[in-house]
């Protein structure tokens, strides 16, 4: 039960051995310390041997609805052949008979599990050493396992148990009070879109937000309009993860949607006086706003929790927008199919353990552009997985008719496709679509 550091010095693993011995000896004279106990630990969480061994009997007797005290959690370990190896009749007395009061139970739970939870770190990172020196494949893999090890184990011990519905209730209400004291405004980042806004209320805290199109519909603008509206409008602190554009050409696109400069200008250098001017504003305007971008490619879902857990914890973090989620790593599964699910569901936990947001974009198959009449996405046009539709609180999809028919009356007119809205409703909302700005708008709004 001894780790061994570099310098080869044995250092006891952290327990508190009066911690265990007090939870033990309240679950045997208490009964609602024993529930306490079973909703919050488990054998593995002790450290002593003994100890271990008596919380599982007790378990055993709690499976079977037998009552737990002195003479029966001795029969169950007589039962089990383990009575004298844990000390006998003599310790289990001990425990019962020692404890001055059981008032301070939640208090030796905490203690019990904060040491479980530095054993469990201990041995991850023992077993990252290991993978370290002897597995095989990249430091990639190895440094992607390694975030994966960590995150289970720190899992494992932030499950928690039921909630009675009063609790619930009460924040429900307090959710409620703020909304009615809040009404007219958004509960969730703003889009800067006023339609999907008024059908969405903002973006909201643990949602996944899917954003699909074909190619050149303007997904990827479309994302940094969303984001740089609500840093800049709403002070929301944003977090880019584009793996298709390096940093430096994604801050030209923002540049070039927030001064209102054509794109072209900005590729070609051909820049005149007053969009000199409009940069000079843009350098104030973006360099204030609390927008992170990170443009590493093979980006896998551990390094986001990672990279946006550092964020949140030193910046803030309330929106996390991915470009896109098929360029993402993941795990080496049995088919592609299964490695975007596999993100998906990771992304939608992510969303759910930060408490923000998550907007990540996506491909869309063949099938629009092979259908004869109708080209507008639907949601079995996902590509690659089933699960991402799955997964996803909202789906929106975004189309163009001028892109498949040309003498079409809505030119530079966009459709945002509320398709999938688990917990509101669908709708297609209009807007203008400004290619020389990289930029969408709202259709009444048009600069």
């Amino acid at each position: 039960m001894d780790v061994q550091n570099d310098n080869f010095i044995q250092t006891p693993l952290p327990h508190n051995k009066e911690a265990e011995q007090s939870v033990l000896g309240s679950m045997l004279i208490d009964r609602d310390c024993v529930t306490a106990a079973f909703e919050r630990l488990s054998a593995d969480d002790f450290y002593i041997e003994a100890n271990k061994k008596i919380f599982s009997a007790m378990q055993a007797l709690f499976n079977r609805n037998t009552p737990i005290d002195l003479v029966t959690v001795s029969e169950e370990l007589t039962a089990g052949g383990v009575l004298e190896a844990v000390g006998g009749i003599q310790y289990i007395s001990y425990l019962a008979t020692t404890l001055p009061t059981t008032a301070n139970i939640v208090q030796h739970i905490d203690i019990v599990c904060e040491k479980s939870l530095r054993r469990k770190l201990i041995h991850t990172a023992n077993d990252i050493i290991d993978k370290s020196y002897n597995a095989g494949g990249s430091s990639q893999e190895v440094a992607d396992n390694a975030g994966k090890l960590i995150f289970d184990a720190l899992e494992d011990n932030s499950q928690r148990g039921m909630v009675h519905i009063r609790d619930l209730l009460l924040q429900t209400h307090d959710n409620l009070t703020d909304m009615y004291q809040n009404k007219g405004k958004l509960t969730g980042a703003p889009t800067g879109f006023e339609g999907l806004d008024k059908e969405l209320h903002g973006l909201q805290k643990s949602d996944l937000i899917l954003i699909a199109a074909r190619p050149g519909m303007g997904k990827t603008s479309f994302a940094l309009n969303v984001a740089s509206h609500a840093a800049i409008r709403g002070n929301v602190p944003v977090a880019i993860f584009s793996l298709e554009m390096s940093g430096v050409q994604l801050v030209s696109r923002l540049i070039s949607s927030e001064m209102l400069i054509d794109s072209n200008h900005l590729r070609s250098g051909e820049l005149e006086d007053d969009d000199w001017e409009k940069i000079a504003v843009s350098l104030n305007t973006l360099g204030n706003a609390p927008i992170y971008i990170s443009d590493s490619t093979n980006i896998t879902v551990s390094d986001i929790r990672a990279r946006c857990r550092r964020l949140k914890a030193e910046k803030g973090l309330g929106l996390i927008v991915i470009d896109y989620l098929q360029l993402m790593s993941g795990s080496r599964s049995e088919s592609r199919q299964q490695e975007v699910s596999d993100m998906s569901r990771s992304l939608k936990i992510l969303a759910k353990e930060l408490n923000v947001p998550i907007v990540t974009l996506s491909q869309l198959s063949r099938a629009p552009d092979q259908r004869k009449d109708d080209h507008r996405p639907k949601l079995s046009d996902l590509r690659e997985s089933g699960a991402i539709e799955q997964d996803a609180d909202i789906v929106l999809f975004l189309y163009r008719d001028e892109i498949y028919n040309p003498d079409t009356e809505q030119k530079n007119i966009a459709e945002c496709i509320i398709a999938k809205h688990r917990n509101g409703s669908t709708g297609n909302i209009k807007m203008v679509w400004a290619g020389q700005y990289t930029k969408f708008m709202n259709l009444d709004n048009q600069h």
